[in-house]
């Protein structure tokens, strides 16, 4: 087994995690003007830590995006197991709403990720298309939302709303309508 395909120690795993966590806070208030000196001290860790682990800015802003997606993604089950389908659903949009003002706050590091030829959104609406489908589902099977909306479609109505709305009060008005067009014929 070679060195780069071995686990993480606890503590280093740990160490990456608030590396990722700590980039992904600084990359969405500060975009391109967030420090590497800064993230290292706001995770707790040595800058040679950080290199360590994310060789490159482009690495570390990849991650810190990733792992945002992961959040989101990784929210649907969890969700429907704590609540009713329809509520589940509501639940994760506004995990997703999130999701979509991080993703904003990182449009600047993203394009120099880009930039530098990767592509960080390479599986991410399959990603999203995966994680929605299942709460779909359940709340359709459950009588609580129309069964004929598809998981692209929500997607594209909940993601113009994180792209339009003035402030987060509008985005939840605006996802309750989505909730309320859903529900319609159920």
């Amino acid at each position: 087994m070679s060195t780069a395909e071995r686990p993480l120690r606890a503590d280093a795993q740990r160490n990456r995690d608030q590396i990722v966590a700590a980039a992904a806070r600084a990359f969405a208030e500060c975009g391109l003007k967030a420090t590497l000196e800064g993230i290292a001290k706001d995770a707790g860790v040595g800058i040679g830590t950080l290199y360590r682990h994310f060789p490159t800015r482009e690495l570390l802003v990849e991650a810190a995006y990733r792992n945002e997606l992961a959040t989101v993604c990784d929210a649907s089950p969890e969700l429907l197991q704590k609540l009713p389908p329809d509520q589940a659903l509501r639940a994760w949009m506004d995990r997703f709403m999130d999701y979509m003002a991080h993703k904003r706050g990182m449009a600047d590091a993203l394009r120099a990720v880009i930039a530098s030829g990767t592509n960080p959104y390479a599986q991410s609406f399959e990603l999203l298309v995966g994680a929605v489908q299942p709460l779909l589902d359940a709340a359709a099977s459950a009588g609580k939302i129309r069964s004929d909306v598809s998981a692209k479609d929500l997607l594209a109505s909940i993601g113009g709303v994180g792209g339009s709305a003035s402030d987060r009060e509008q985005a939840d008005r605006l996802l309750d309508l989505i909730m309320d067009g859903l529900r319609y014929g159920a």
